[in-house]
């Protein structure tokens, strides 16, 4: 427990010296000068952040709010201190509802207490291993005490360097008292600027702004193998099977396979269960139907299926899903049979089984022998030989192989996936993009290798884009096959370096192909969009 408390004490610091928290440094300068108390500001601020990290969705579907509502009202809140700052008269009438909770005055808990809390629900801390699992763990409504230990100990660190900074400014304005009232309306305009700024997302700009001393900090501190085994007990899944890894003879054993713990339907199959299954040799394959890489790896598993099956393989493909309408299980249900897959498929839709195994990979395989346990695992594309070998010795099969396939892994530079919502967005130039409210963006005059723009009206919301009047979207790749994932109904008119290219017709929310060919290519990709289209992401091979 102490070696978790450190990790996530370490990892909160971390994000302290970040440029994540930029947004709220200029109102922890102006807070301190403004006669708050830095501890009591402080501990506001790890309390809330705590306490909504944790329970702010549970809360707000018990009340029926949107998931930005908490954001939303502290930002008001920001305002209205803001405003007792540069206009002390309007301070007073904004005072007497509010006295409750916030009176204003140095000496008064309430004032650094509660001024604190309202930047704990702003503060949008750099995403690292320890975040990420405590997020998994709230969104999945099964905090523990691990669990609230583990964050408040990185609330308690990311403070740290904040109660210095409060402090600096508290010191800072005793050295100005002659000049109070300047320093007061600075820190109201300080307080107003910052808040202005999370009204457009300035705070999401910046959070993509990960330098390299922070991914080296947090590769030391969050992503050994000891944090790794420590953060796999607060989410409640396995240890990665690596970290459990036993030698037994010349083939690995990473101990009994995790159970399947299925949320959705069996597809092709009545429900099964690894004990069942002893005595089969069992292939687990993590996939989604809109994914690329993992429709790549398809034709593979197909061969194997029809050839080994009757020998004694199981395949279950595991249908963990990335986008919200892959939940859907009819939607899944189309995909497997579109894609004419016969094996049993189950919905994963919780993303239960995936924690158990620990998995982090679209697509991921786990090859399970006779006595349930596993002993091989491949994340991603490629090296088909060398599990197809490992199939036909777990089975004792020396019969004939499987139909000899082509690996169509590809080689060379690729740009990478490219994900077009505002939560996973990178690589974007042009107008910041306005989340969750349809407005005009204007193409960047140059767009370079790997990025993308916006053109015309858009919706952006989380994970997909919608379509608005003349939607464009231009994109610089390089590759030889582009990939997009849409939804809707309606057509998209493909120009390549400015080329009429064909046009897509989209008649459900799946991938669809942009462009294939026998030779890579750099070039710059223009789309037009039929009105209501969903856009979601783009894969490339």
């Amino acid at each position: 427990m102490l070696l978790l408390l450190a990790i996530g004490f370490l990892a909160g610091v971390v994000t302290a010296i970040s440029p994540c928290v930029l947004p709220v440094l200029p109102v922890l300068l102006a807070g301190g000068a403004s006669g708050r108390k830095p501890v009591r500001i402080v501990a506001g601020l790890v309390a809330s952040f705590s306490v909504f990290t944790l329970f702010a969705a549970w809360i707000l579907d018990q009340l029926g709010l949107p998931q930005d509502f908490l954001r939303n009202l502290a930002i008001a809140l920001l305002f209205v201190m803001a405003v007792t700052l540069l206009a002390p008269r309007a301070g007073m009438l904004i005072e007497r509802p509010l006295a409750v909770f916030s009176r204003f005055r140095p000496g008064n808990v309430g004032g650094g207490f509660f001024f604190g809390a309202t930047l704990g629900l702003v503060f949008v801390p750099c995403a690292g291993p320890v975040l990420a699992t405590v997020t998994v763990v709230a969104a999945n409504n099964s905090v523990g005490l691990r669990a609230i230990l583990l964050t408040l100990a990185y609330a308690i660190g990311a403070a740290v360097p904040m109660l210095l900074i409060s402090r600096g400014g508290r010191e800072a304005s005793t050295y100005l008292r002659r000049h109070a009232e300047t320093v007061r309306v600075a820190s109201g305009a300080l307080m107003a600027i910052v808040a202005l700024g999370l009204v457009f997302h300035v705070d999401d700009h910046l959070a993509t702004l990960t330098p390299g001393y922070t991914n080296f900090l947090q590769g030391k501190i969050e992503d050994n193998s000891s944090a790794k085994r420590e953060l796999a007990k607060v989410r409640g899944g396995g240890a990665a099977l690596a970290a459990v890894h036993k030698s037994a003879g010349s083939l690995p054993d990473y101990g009994v396979a995790p159970t399947l713990h299925p949320d959705g339907a069996w597809i092709n199959s009545t429900p099964l269960t690894l004990g069942e299954l002893r005595g089969k040799v069992v292939l687990i394959d993590f996939w989604t139907y809109s994914c690329i890489n993992c429709l790549r790896t398809l034709p593979h598993l197909k061969a194997w299926y029809a050839t080994y099956h009757s020998k004694g393989l199981v395949i279950i493909g595991v249908h963990t899903p990335e986008f919200a309408f892959e939940h859907v299980t009819s939607n899944v249900k189309a995909a497997v049979k579109r894609l004419g897959i016969r094996y049993p498929v189950v919905q994963d839709n919780s993303f239960k089984t995936w924690d158990n195994y620990a998995n982090q990979y679209w697509p991921a395989e786990y090859l399970i022998d006779k006595q349930g346990h596993v002993r091989h695992t491949h994340f991603g594309e490629g090296e088909y030989g060398q599990t197809e070998s490992l199939i036909r010795r777990l089975l004792g099969d020396n019969g004939r192989s499987a139909r000899s396939l082509a690996d169509t892994t590809p080689t060379g530079l690729l740009t990478p996936e490219t994900y077009l919502g505002y939560a996973r967005l990178a690589n974007y130039v042009g107008k910041t993009p306005v989340p969750d409210v349809e407005a005009h963006y204007v193409f960047a005059r140059s767009i370079p290798e790997n990025a993308l723009s916006y053109g015309g009206h858009w919706r952006v919301g989380s994970e997909r884009i919608v379509a608005g009047p003349e939607a464009r979207l231009r994109l610089r790749f390089q590759a030889r096959d582009v990939y997009i994932v849409l939804g809707g109904h309606g057509s998209v008119q493909k120009l390549i370096d400015g080329k009429p290219a064909g046009t897509i017709h989209v008649d459900a929310e799946r991938l669809y192909t942009v462009r294939s060919s026998k030779t890579p290519e750099s070039a710059l990709l223009e789309l037009r969009f039929s009105r209501g289209i969903q856009a979601y992401s783009f894969t490339f091979g």
